[in-house]
């Protein structure tokens, strides 16, 4: 029986901190940086980034879904946001950097709603992470695509300095996955 690669879209801040994530995961064939969303075609990075075009950046992951499934791929997305801020992500905010699930069919805007109502409880209070249909993913420039590897020192410097992880390991220390695996 042969399985077919399915998609799974995620907003969770600059497109280059969410890649590597997700990169290396068993199952994972490729994770595209992008935006998501907006007003016009094809939009490019110095667009999306003045926040006016109504883009948001994001991952594309391809995955073989069994290897890996959509579950897991939420339990990564969430632990590497902060769910409860709705004003970007960590160093980066405006419109642009939001976090949010974009679904591709019924069963994953299903399973994408739980694990959002899951991680609302583990908080006791209301994630500002959305749930959308998706609609069209435009991949960023390639000099986006595989920034943590084309850009190592300068990615590492970005990574450092953005608050990310710390803020990470203060809001999800000690809390349990957002969905079962």
């Amino acid at each position: 029986m042969t399985n077919t690669l399915q998609h799974a879209t995620f907003a969770g801040g600059c497109f280059w901190c969410m890649e590597p994530v997700f990169a290396g995961l068993d199952g994972v064939s490729q994770v595209v940086s992008g935006y998501i969303g907006g007003k016009n075609a094809n939009p490019t990075y110095e667009q999306v980034c003045t926040g006016e075009t109504g883009h948001i950046e994001a991952i594309d992951v391809t995955y073989d879904p069994s290897v890996v499934n959509y579950a897991k791929l939420l339990d990564i997305f969430w632990k590497n946001i902060d769910p409860l801020d709705p004003y970007g992500q960590f160093a980066d905010k405006g419109s642009q950097y939001r976090a949010g699930i974009f679904t591709h069919d019924d069963a994953q805007a299903t399973l994408a709603e739980a694990s959002r109502q899951q991680v609302s409880a583990i908080f006791g209070r209301p994630v500002a992470s959305f749930v959308h249909p998706a609609p069209v993913f435009y991949p960023a420039e390639d000099y986006h695509q595989e920034f943590f590897i084309k850009n190592r020192t300068r990615y590492k410097n970005y990574a450092e300095n953005n608050g990310r992880k710390e803020r990470l390991q203060a809001i999800w220390s000690g809390k349990p996955l957002a969905t079962a695996s």
